[in-house]
């Protein structure tokens, strides 16, 4: 005797070849991409950018100086134009130390101390996990493509007479406002 409808097992929903759950993962990696890309975009919009003259030039600067923007600083940027650069603003002197790790451009920097004399510059490598100190206590740290200073003529030993107009006279906290 046939069966009713009413006893007929339930039909299983039919699956499409290689349909097993992957196709929820390109949504779910796409969407991590556009977050990354959003964070990068906003980090890039929420620091300061202000002009700096250095040596009968130019730099456009992103000045940071939280904890959060100082370890991200030029990380995972593909292009840094020739005259732009990034400020680092510590509250206070100490010797620092900067590496490459997820940077991908070659850059130079400048450790300056807070009477804004440059006291040493190197030079760095991307990926590069090798620590780059200030010799001796800074309070600013001028991160530019690599050559930039050399180029320019800035050497250590120089003063950076657009860091006081920039800041403040040095010793005052106007910095830490920026």
């Amino acid at each position: 005797m046939p069966r009713s409808a009413a006893t007929a097992p339930p039909a299983r929903p039919r699956r499409h070849p290689g349909a097993c759950g992957r196709i929820t993962l390109i949504p779910a990696f796409g969407l991590a991409a556009l977050l990354w890309l959003l964070a990068t975009v906003a980090h890039a919009d929420t620091l300061s950018v202000r002009e700096l003259p250095i040596a009968d030039q130019t730099l456009t600067v992103e000045i940071v100086n939280t904890p959060e923007a100082m370890a991200r600083g030029l990380m995972f940027r593909e292009h840094l134009p020739e005259d732009h650069g990034m400020l680092f603003v510590w509250p206070a002197d100490q010797v620092v130390g900067m590496w490459m790790k997820n940077t991908l451009i070659p850059l130079s920097v400048a450790f300056i101390d807070r009477e804004y004399r440059i006291r040493n510059i190197a030079r760095m490598e991307p990926h590069s996990l090798r620590v780059h100190t200030s010799e001796g206590p800074v309070r600013y740290a001028l991160e530019v493509n690599r050559g930039w200073f050399e180029r320019h003529g800035v050497a250590p030993g120089m003063r950076v007479d657009g860091l006081e107009a920039l800041l403040g006279k040095p010793g005052s906290r106007v910095d830490r406002g920026l």
